[in-house]
């Protein structure tokens, strides 16, 4: 761990040490799903091989949280009182432990680690982003398509959009070439192969080969972000595929398929052999039919291999759009989504006036909670209603929920141009999750009271530290993002959005073949089969009971489209993730009507068809009650301190679940 400049005192760590996370989704076994998320996806291994205690991992934010406050203090000369800090820090501690607030899950991997306090590798704190490839240069054309691959390398979702196709830029003929870039086993040496290979298209007109011999090969550690090398093949393969679609399109304009091509190719490279997730979004013009026609995979067969890396959006720039035909296409795959780009430059929250503020804006991150402009990331913090009994307590989490994203803003990244975007606007999005949860039981007008009051105190809460920071106050600061895992570890309803599988369901969730935690879950008689999808993976089911009555598949398309215009009118000033889920046997025809009922009440909207059918290894399987109580009847409590603790062999662990003669593991 690094030398933090501030530390939380270790009289008050120690009596956290023994007390159990207040986990959610914890079945008749003992054991808590959420536990079981936060194992997988946000505690590290540490330096003695042991794996990261929910504790550690709150000690290990909350220091790296102030520390950041603290150097920024003293590096400009402003006030600072450790014992105040100490107070501050101490309850931002408490209530991140009982998950009445998170980081998002790229600040739980990453905040307080030597990545940021040592190396500086400060974007690998963001979950997202936005570039234009409008900034395409004719001098340095392949400079954003780096951008791309320096920022999914990270983890850093990347939103994009077409506009780079006015630029007019033509795919030209190369001419035989003697130079070769020995590509550095780096991340910016993959960047930077991006930039030349299409550079030699788009402006030298010279052709370039690789040295991929420094690429460290498969399965070697990686340093930092943890994981293992996927070595120099998947790299390889993209640089093939890029050429050969260029040299197939030679004399024509770098377009709008050419360029959302060209990333989802970067995002397969990526992605390839698991080592990292990848997320994108490409944006398109409203009236551009071939950007529409992208996930035809009849009409374009080549893309299936790599159409599937991004979510297609078109921007709608005036009201009065015609969203039959693309109704049409929704029935069908679920795209397009829509980006109403006006409401979001001329709003903040929807109920309050216009404030033009976001003129700049041009686009949205991957999920679309966040407005952007060209190389701004997000920066995002969690608030768990479901953690809160009353609103004087929820009111005070957000202090320590805002504090997290403002500290942020403090961090320069390796990106001057986004630096230059950040320091403007110190844009965060503090986040609320498990709204659909909070209105069944509470009702909608309570939900408004919380929103527009919690809104309220960010306001004021900027204003003050904003002043003692020395820098602006944010341009935006309240979103709603989709959270997924994060929701998991508090039991939440993710974001918005209703259960996915009923009262009662088994959620499947894929572990490597190497993960430790397999053998612990076939001792504790979960269910484990192995991936029909992967040939490195098992799927493990785990039973899941709600505290909701209703699902997503028993509120109505109408219902789940006006809970998220609420949360954009009373909560959020940036945007609304929201995917609406709905019957594509019953609700067809309700698509094109509730987008002209709702347009100009929300930023973004994407839609999901739901299957009727049942596919093996599902994410959600909807089981009966009865079901549900036999599985969890025959659970076992597992034995995690095994995973903490960095055993390898964990069968020797299994002796004491088995009882008789013979133990099935």
């Amino acid at each position: 761990m690094p030398d933090f400049s501030f530390r939380l005192l270790p009289d008050f760590i120690e009596k956290y040490k023994d007390v159990e996370p207040p986990f959610g989704f914890r079945d008749a076994g003992g054991n808590s799903l959420g536990e079981i998320t936060f194992i997988r996806t946000y505690s590290r291994v540490k330096d003695d091989g042991t794996k990261e205690k929910w504790w550690e991992v709150c000690e290990r934010v909350i220091n790296g949280m102030y520390t950041i406050q603290k150097d920024w203090a003293k590096n400009n000369k402003l006030p600072w009182n450790d014992n105040k800090a100490q107070t501050s820090a101490k309850e931002a501690f408490d209530r991140m432990f009982n998950l009445k607030w998170t980081p998002p899950g790229r600040g739980l991997w990453v905040t307080g680690t030597p990545l940021i306090h040592e190396r500086n590798i400060v974007a690998g704190l963001y979950n997202c982003s936005f570039i234009s490839t409008g900034d395409m240069d004719h001098r340095d054309p392949g400079a954003v398509f780096a951008w791309v691959m320096d920022a999914l390398m990270l983890g850093v979702g990347v939103g994009f959009d077409t506009r780079g196709e006015a630029k007019h830029i033509r795919i030209g003929h190369r001419e035989d070439s003697d130079e070769v870039y020995v590509i550095p086993d780096t991340r910016e040496g993959w960047a930077e192969s991006v930039r030349l290979m299409l550079n030699s298209f788009l402006r030298t007109n010279k052709k370039i080969s690789f040295d991929y011999s420094l690429i460290r090969p498969y399965g070697e550690p990686i340093k930092g972000f943890g994981g293992t090398a996927s070595g120099p093949q998947p790299l390889i393969k993209m640089h093939n595929q890029i050429t050969k679609i260029l040299e197939e399109r030679l004399g024509e304009v770098f377009d709008a398929r050419t360029i959302v091509d060209v990333v989802n190719l970067i995002g397969t490279c990526v992605v390839a052999g698991n080592v990292r997730r990848s997320a994108t979004i490409a944006l398109g013009d409203q009236d551009d039919l071939v950007f529409l026609e992208l996930k035809n995979y009849e009409k374009y067969p080549e893309r299936a291999e790599w159409g599937w890396l991004s979510n297609n959006t078109v921007v709608i720039d005036e009201p009065g759009y015609d969203y039959a035909d693309a109704a049409r296409r929704i029935t069908d795959n679920g795209e397009p989504g829509f980006l109403f780009l006006n409401t979001m430059q001329q709003y903040g929250r929807l109920k309050d006036a216009p404030d033009n503020k976001d003129w700049r804006v041009l686009g949205t991150n991957p999920c679309a909670e966040i407005s952007l402009e060209s190389r701004e990331l997000c920066n995002l913090v969690e608030i768990h209603l479901n953690r809160h009994d009353s609103i004087e307590d929820y009111l005070r989490t957000i202090k320590f929920a805002y504090l997290y994203a403002k500290s942020i803003t403090l961090l320069p990244t390796h990106w001057p141009e986004t630096n230059a975007v950040i320091q403007r606007n110190r844009r965060i999005g503090t986040s609320i999750t498990g709204i659909a949860g909070f209105v069944d039981k509470h009702g909608l007008p309570e939900f408004r009271t919380w929103a527009d009051s919690g809104y309220d105190e960010i306001q004021k809460y900027d204003k003050k530290y904003s002043e003692w920071l020395g820098i602006r106050e944010s341009i935006r600061t309240t979103t709603v993002k989709p959270s997924g895992s994060v929701s998991l570890l508090s039991g939440a309803t993710p974001g918005v959005h209703w259960p996915a599988g009923g009262k009662y369901y088994l959620r499947a969730i894929r572990f490597a073949n190497s993960d430790p935690m397999l053998t612990l879950f076939k001792m504790a008689w979960y269910k484990v089969e192995p991936d029909q999808y992967s040939d490195n993976t098992s799927v493990v089911y785990f039973p899941v009971k709600t505290d909701m009555d209703r699902s997503e598949k028993d509120v109505s398309i109408y219902e789940k489209i006006h809970l998220a215009a609420e949360a954009q009118n009373y909560w959020s000033d940036n945007s609304v993730s929201v995917t609406v889920t709905f019957d594509p046997e019953t609700e067809r025809d309700d698509i094109a009507r509730v987008l002209k009922m709702y347009e100009g009440n929300l930023k973004t909207i994407s839609f999901l068809p739901m299957s009727n059918e049942t596919y093996p290894q599902m994410p959600y399987t909807e089981i009966t009650e009865k079901e549900y109580h036999e599985y969890i009847g025959m659970l076992l409590k597992i034995d995690f301190d095994a995973v903490y603790d960095g055993v390898d062999n964990l069968e020797a662990v299994g002796s004491k679940y088995c009882d008789g003669d013979t133990c099935t593991i």
